[in-house]
């Protein structure tokens, strides 16, 4: 429950971004800016699983072609009272998985042939459970509220940027705090509407990996997995667009430290951590 009550924080205070810097426009401007990103959004929501699937090259597979992984999948769905997913496989040796689809009756999850030779049976159950959790939780749904929030705080902040240049505005030029939040609109919100999004993001993470573990109940495995999954990672990458990166158990870029700030997934030993209760050194 954490987790929902600190995603439900985080939409209200890209929200709350929203109107903030909406006072330093005209409302015309802010309503054009809000209806833009939400049609953006709403094609994205509607037709992203079919361009995140292309992108990737994955191919659907039948049980024939792969009852193992249709067997795994099969199991989970009774489990967590979910509809059978489409199943696909990513040709590529990096191992990773994601989930996709507007709502449980249109998803699909898809893995890499990597993360299938570098699993056990147990593993790769408890990978597949964490991407049916975010088909569970609407994780997709969610992604799409967040970013259709900071898309209409990215286009408002651009709007204002011009009517700085052009002298418009909704507040007294020579008045320092409008001044002050004028600029906060240009410069900071945006930044911060990008970080918020990605706490939505991680937040979610942790989320789905508690539910699928629940769907298992084996949360070592998918604490195993995730390690693998990691390490391998490191040494074979995945070519991954920064659109699609959020999508993935693991994100497929290697980072520092510096980065955790800037990811969309938490840190691995963080989710391990919380998987087994015992602090990773």
């Amino acid at each position: 429950m954490t987790n929902y009550f600190k995603t439900f924080l985080l939409l209200a205070l890209l929200s709350a971004l929203l109107v903030f810097i909406g006072s330093f426009w005209g409302a015309q401007g802010a309503t054009f800016a809000l209806i833009m990103a939400v049609v953006m959004n709403f094609v994205s929501y509607f037709f992203s699983d079919k361009i995140a699937l292309a992108m990737y090259r994955a191919k659907q597979v039948s049980r024939d072609e792969a009852p193992q992984l249709h067997a795994i999948v099969e199991g989970l769905v009774a489990r967590a009272g979910l509809p059978m997913p489409r199943i696909y496989i990513i040709p590529t040796d990096s191992p990773n998985a994601f989930a996709t689809g507007r709502n449980p009756q249109h998803s699909a999850v898809a893995v890499t042939e990597g993360i299938m030779r570098v699993l056990n049976r147990e593993e790769l159950e408890g990978v597949i459970a964490h991407e049916l959790a975010h088909v569970k939780n609407r994780d997709i749904l969610i992604s799409s509220i967040a970013a259709t929030i900071a898309g209409a705080i990215m286009w408002i902040s651009s709007m204002a940027r011009w009517a700085a240049i052009f002298g418009g505005g909704s507040r007294d030029r020579d008045d320092n705090g409008g001044a002050l939040g004028m600029l906060f609109a240009m410069i900071v919100a945006p930044f911060a509407a990008m970080l918020v999004q990605m706490a939505v993001s991680r937040s979610r993470e942790y989320g789905a990996d508690a539910t699928g573990a629940g769907f298992t109940g084996n949360p070592y495995a998918l604490a195993s997995a995730l390690r693998k999954i990691h390490d391998f990672s490191k040494r074979v990458p995945m070519e991954a667009s920064p659109a699609t990166a959020h999508m993935f158990i693991i994100h497929p870029f290697s980072g520092g430290a510096i980065m955790n700030l800037f990811s969309t997934h938490p840190p691995v030993e963080k989710r391990i951590e919380r998987l087994t209760g015992r602090q990773m050194g």
